[in-house]
């Protein structure tokens, strides 16, 4: 009687090592997601920061908003942006970065665009496009690009009235 060698053939070693190199793209797949997502949580963090310091700052300026501009192409430019104004109600450079975000904050100082429609205007009396006044409905921050692809939405907004979604909802309702 013949015994059989001890160890895998070599068919059973291919199949092995196929199963395996599925197995692991699926986890490489699936844990980018998650990733991904744990930045976009991130982000949405910061915005309500930001939420949370914008709010202290029309408290020191009888609720008016600030008149900056939309954002700068450079760090260089001296032009009142949302990270030079908003930065010692915010605590930390870090707050305007999105995590998802490569290179953008790092070239002109946030990763985020500021709605220029609401420079100056008072808290209390916002008006948007002339006739959108709910302030759930008034975006005041929001990414510059669409870095979050692994949700619904690839873009963050803050809104007037301190909530944080990943949908833009001007005219609809949440």
């Amino acid at each position: 009687m013949k015994s059989r060698p001890v160890g895998f053939t070599l068919v059973e070693l291919i199949v092995s090592m196929g199963i395996m190199a599925i197995l692991a793209t699926l986890i490489l797949f699936a844990s980018n997601r998650w990733i991904d997502r744990g930045r976009s949580v991130a982000c949405i963090s910061n915005l309500r920061n930001l939420g949370v310091a914008l709010q202290s700052y029309l408290g020191d300026h009888q609720q008016k908003m600030p008149a900056i501009a939309a954002g700068r192409a450079s760090k260089d430019e001296d032009v009142p942006v949302i990270d030079t104004v908003l930065l010692e109600y915010a605590g930390s450079a870090k707050a305007f970065a999105c995590p998802a975000d490569r290179a953008l904050a790092a070239r002109t100082g946030t990763s985020y665009y500021w709605n220029s429609a609401m420079s100056s205007q008072n808290l209390l009396t916002l008006n948007f496009l002339n006739f959108v006044q709910d302030a759930t409905k008034i975006p005041l921050l929001c990414d510059k690009e669409g870095w979050h692809v692994n949700t619904e939405h690839n873009v963050n907004f803050l809104y007037a009235d301190g909530h944080v979604a990943q949908e833009l909802s001007i005219f609809t309702t949440p």
